[in-house]
């Protein structure tokens, strides 16, 4: 415990009285030790007889050779002999000699020196006893004092080069280099290259000013433009995919991963320009499955992902009864496939990775010529083996177009895109491109009304950022937040229930939530009336669109208004309760139906003569759920004692078909919340509800309709996908 004090010796200033002071570490020794004499420290060693003799000896032989000699000369020989020193004590030796030899002070300096070598002498002394006496000698007093050992640190994390390649993608840049900036991945252990070629819209200029104003954050930038030409000479149109176009994509890939292999990445991470990585940890969990080539699965509105299960001889799709169960989640994990494409890393540092290829085609190659059967035909021949993961939910990406579509179809397709990714994700555009917000409308309706509860300020801001994206202007309305009723309130309003109402499922009374949904609505219509609003757009704030809403709907107000169609109340949203025969369409209006009994009232256009007959009605004092009051409002409920409590039930309702909106969530999903459900019931703020899980069958997806009832309509739908070698629909 005392080895120190054997070990270090400092000297200090002359104290105020001029004389000087050395220290010796005994200072420092523990109070069990600390200037006590030689045989003190032999008896707590144990025994005098515990001493080596031999030691003994040859301190006796020491002062008999200094005999008779100057005190300097004895002291200093003294120390240098028994004092176990480091190099640090022999540094001291030296600097003392000099001192002592070039010393001209008085007769009382030199005393006090060698007072203080004497002292030395004494310690000198005591540490060739503590060696002599302890087991094993000094050395392990020394470790016991030795520095904490360091740590190792972690290891730096993989270099990763992220390559895009970019076509017509002013629509999609913002928010997809958005995703790449919020990668959890040290963005200095990041070398990005892009490339982009044959743009009819501003993609040049955007990735251009994204590369030099993000340049700084990564390790390494490499730029490819091509401005000129403008299209491929045997194209049909931008979204067509000619024998030139596949053949300049392969090249562009090709010198992508040829760029990764010389600056020694570790990774190459392929991300098509209009794909959304939502998940931020996607670098970190991709590299984790510690397998060659590895794609997460990415999501869109159909089933049409980024992976294949099947191939044929050729090389084309080949549907198998793997896909779904993979593309919905009901099996997790990660799956050998036999193609994955648009994103996927590659771990350069697997020797099996070396003679993958995009170009030139491997000369076995007889498939058809695409870039991502190329590349998977040579991951074959090189036994490398595609992996898709789909342990996480890790982002999106756009359904195919057909070649005849165009750049606009293409933005719309994207915005839909946009909207799916903002119903559980947060994102946002790039903070490094600037661009002039989206002009907002209301598609020719007086008034879009958003209600929304003041504590869902999540689902709030979702909303108002998904109504941005989509080009529309929304009014806020609070909700009426029904756990907030007390009894008082409700007796105020002369509120009261329809006499026998039970839940058609649960069998439960009216809740407060209910009633609060209940009175959002009329609120709304109140304001209608109040305000003379011809016709007005009502949304609740849980709900998502269907590609290309905007147009639609549009579209079909357009053709209302010339067919002079005598109307009330369009559903938007809704769920079809009546599946034994199919809707009456109606003439000279496209994709309208005659609406009948249906649940929810996700979102429906409401005229003002509408208002008025909801209004005239006066639901307060027989209340029913708001989306149970309107069948009865146009004389289709299937409970004929309900109906007999209001009259006239004359509300013109139709239906828009196919529907342009659908819940973001269904009984039991995660992230499913009811504010109707889980309140108390109405007379009774004591007895709380609860969505009945065995029995909320009011709020599950939409059932299976029968082919014999299936609505059939004219006009524009969401065109399919097409049917090209990349899809599984």
């Amino acid at each position: 415990m005392g080895c120190t004090s054997a070990k270090q010796v400092s000297a200090v200033p002359n104290d105020e009285e001029g004389r000087g002071k050395a220290y010796s570490n005994g200072d420092l020794f523990t109070d069990e030790y600390k200037m006590k004499g030689v045989e003190e420290v032999k008896y707590m060693r144990g025994d005098e007889n515990r001493v080596n003799a031999r030691n003994q000896e040859n301190l006796e032989k020491s002062n008999a050779q200094y005999r008779g000699k100057p005190q300097k000369e004895v002291a200093a020989a003294n120390i240098k002999s028994n004092i176990h020193t480091s190099e640090s004590q022999q540094e001291f030796f030296r600097m003392l000699d000099e001192k002592i030899e070039k010393s001209q002070d008085s007769r009382r300096t030199l005393e006090a020196k060698m007072r203080a070598l004497g002292a030395v002498g004494v310690v000198g002394v005591l540490w060739a006893l503590l060696a002599a006496l302890v087991p094993g000698g000094v050395s392990e007093l020394v470790t016991l004092v030795q520095e904490p050992v360091k740590h190792e640190s972690s290891l730096l994390k993989p270099k990763v080069m992220i390559a895009i390649v970019a076509r017509n993608a002013a629509h999609s840049l913002p928010h997809h280099l958005g995703c790449i900036e919020r990668l959890e991945y040290p963005k200095e252990r990041i070398a990005i290259w892009a490339a982009t070629d044959h743009n009819m819209d501003n993609t040049t200029a955007m990735l251009r000013e994204w590369l030099k104003r993000a340049q700084h954050v990564y390790h390494y930038v490499e730029w490819r433009p091509m401005e000129e030409p403008r299209s491929y000479t045997d194209e049909w149109g931008p979204k067509h995919w000619p024998p030139s176009r596949f053949n300049h994509v392969m090249k562009l890939r090709q010198a992508a991963l040829k760029a990764a292999r010389e600056r020694w990445a570790d990774y190459i991470l392929f991300v098509d320009s209009d794909n959304l990585l939502t998940n931020p940890h996607a670098l970190n969990l991709l590299m984790a499955e510690n397998l060659t080539l590895v794609a997460p699965m990415l999501e869109s509105r159909s089933l049409y992902s980024n992976f294949w299960c099947g191939i044929t001889p050729q090389g084309y799709y080949k549907r198998t009864p793997d896909y779904q169960p993979i593309r919905e989640w009901k099996r997790l994990g990660c799956f050998p496939v036999p193609m994955v494409h648009s994103t996927f890393l590659l771990d350069l540092r697997r020797e099996s990775s070396r003679d993958l290829a995009f170009y030139p085609p491997h000369p076995d190659y007889s498939w058809a010529f695409d870039d991502i059967m190329v590349f998977a035909f040579s991951a074959r021949q090189t036994n490398v083996q595609m992996y898709v993961c789909n342990r996480e939910h890790y982002g999106f990406l756009p359904v195919p177009l057909k070649a005849q579509q165009n750049v606009e179809d293409e933005r719309e397709s994207f915005i839909h895109t946009i909207t799916e990714a903002l119903i559980d994700h947060d994102i946002e555009p790039s903070e490094h491109l600037f661009s002039l917000p989206s002009s907002q409308d209301t598609i020719g309706f007086d008034k879009i009304f958003l209600i929304n509860l003041k504590r869902r300020l999540d689902r709030r801001t979702r909303m108002m950022k998904t109504m941005a994206t989509l080009g529309l202007h929304a009014t806020l309305t609070d909700a009426v937040d029904g756990k907030a009723l007390n009894s008082s309130q409700l007796q105020a309003l002369g509120i009261e229930m329809m006499p026998h109402y039970k839940d058609p499922y649960s069998g439960r009374v009216l809740t407060r939530g209910e009633i609060g949904c209940f009175l959002s609505h009329h609120s709304i219509w109140t304001q209608v009336l109040e305000r003379g609003l011809e016709k007005v757009l009502v949304l609740e704030d849980d709900v998502r669109f269907e590609p290309r809403f905007k147009r639609r709907m549009q579209a079909i107000m357009d053709d209302i208004d010339k067919a002079q169609l005598d109307w009330d109340l369009i559903y938007v949203g809704r769920k079809r309760m009546q599946v034994q025969q199919p809707e009456q369409s109606v003439d000279g209006v496209n994709n309208l139906v005659v609406a009948d009994y249906s649940y929810w009232t996700l979102g429906y256009a409401l005229s003002q003569q509408g208002a008025k007959k909801l209004m005239a009605a006066d639901p307060f004092t027989r209340m029913l759920p708001v989306d149970e009051f309107l069948p009865v409002m146009f004389n289709k409920h299937p409970n004929t004692e309900y109906m007999t409590y209001f009259e006239p039930r004359d509300l013109k309702a139709f239906s828009v078909e196919p529907l342009l909106i659908y819940p973001t969530h269904y009984t039991g999903e995660p992230g499913y919340i009811s504010d109707t459900e889980t309140s108390t019931i109405w007379d009774d703020e004591a007895v709380a509800t609860d969505w009945d899980r065995q029995h909320a069958r009011k709020t599950a997806q939409q059932g299976r309709i029968r082919p014999v009832a299936q609505n059939s309509v004219t006009g524009d739908s969401p065109p399919p996908a097409a049917r090209a070698s990349r899809d599984e629909l």
